[in-house]
């Protein structure tokens, strides 16, 4: 991996799980870490365990809720008043698959809104920081290997009239990969001094496929729910530490490429060492990109300059 000191980086949903992971794999490379989610007082705790582990690191934690555009803008407006650049913006926080349909504080289906519209007017947001960077920035959004079965419902795009919590979850991490394809696209087109780079964790035992599910359920659905899942994960899945190595190696490898995709490398892409993961077909096209990123664009009332 390449050293990174002098760098920022941000990881959302870094609290725990993957994103906890992510942010101890940039501090250790020399990074200065911001941890950024909703609950500040996990995300005191995170930054404890942080600095537990690597003694001398350079972290600090924000409050982001990417629930919310309000909230979204508000973060990104105090984060340029205090930053002059950004190095690293590593989209990871998610929601997954709660039996319920619930919204953000915008109206949006809770899983599109957060894993993806959230991140894209983050992105949207940073973008000045971004082309600000030394060398150029680096963004990796994290998408999943459930994008393989993912559709983007143009005509039910908030799942209003027909919500099924796992088309909604393949729907939001299909539209994550066709962000990152699209933003590689733009950046080249435009000379931009930006690398995109989308990876996956494959499968990882992480506390986003027992939280999602819980949501709005019966004690007893959720408890079922928590059970099945966790059975599955330890059967077939890997630690939070090894699924995030693909996002750090793309974001720090200098193997890594603009515009490509990266995941654990055993059969599946469920687990092993990180390396090039494979696009689904459906996220090659541009049409679907670039439609998606209009309907973003006039959804979240930002533009990308």
């Amino acid at each position: 991996m390449t050293r990174l000191d002098g760098k920022l980086a941000l990881v959302t949903g870094a609290n725990s799980g993957l994103g906890f992971e992510v942010a101890c794999g940039l501090a250790a490379l020399g990074a200065r870490v911001v941890l950024a989610a909703r609950n500040p007082t996990r995300n005191e705790e995170a930054l404890a365990r942080l600095k537990a582990r690597i003694p001398h690191a350079q972290a600090e934690t924000a409050f982001l809720d990417l629930a919310s555009l309000e909230d979204v803008a508000t973060f990104a407006n105090a984060f340029s008043g205090k930053e002059a650049a950004l190095d690293i913006l590593v989209n990871n926080a998610g929601v997954m698959a709660p039996p319920v349909r619930q919204e953000t504080a915008d109206g949006f289906e809770l899983q599109l809104g957060v894993n993806h519209l959230g991140h894209f007017a983050l992105a949207a947001r940073l973008m000045p920081l971004l082309r600000a960077a030394s060398g150029g920035a680096t963004v990796v959004p994290v998408a999943s290997l459930a994008a393989w079965r993912g559709r983007i419902q143009f005509d039910d795009l908030q799942s209003r009239y027909n919500y099924s919590a796992f088309t909604a979850y393949r729907q939001s991490k299909l539209a994550n990969l066709l962000f990152a394809t699209e933003l590689a696209r733009k950046a080249h087109a435009n000379g931009l001094p930006l690398h995109v780079r989308a990876a996956h964790p494959g499968w990882s035992r992480t506390s986003i496929g027992l939280n999602g599910p819980s949501l709005g359920a019966t004690a007893l659905r959720a408890k079922l729910s928590e059970r099945v899942i966790s059975l599955a994960f330890s059967a077939l899945g890997q630690s939070a530490g090894d699924g995030a190595r693909p996002l750090i190696y793309a974001a720090a490898s200098p193997k890594a490429e603009d515009g490509l995709y990266y995941g654990p490398t055993d059969r599946g892409e469920r687990r092993g060492p990180p390396g090039l993961a494979i696009i689904p077909p459906s996220a090659r096209g541009t049409a679907i990109a670039r439609r998606l990123w209009d309907v973003s664009e006039r959804l979240t009332g930002v533009t990308f300059a």
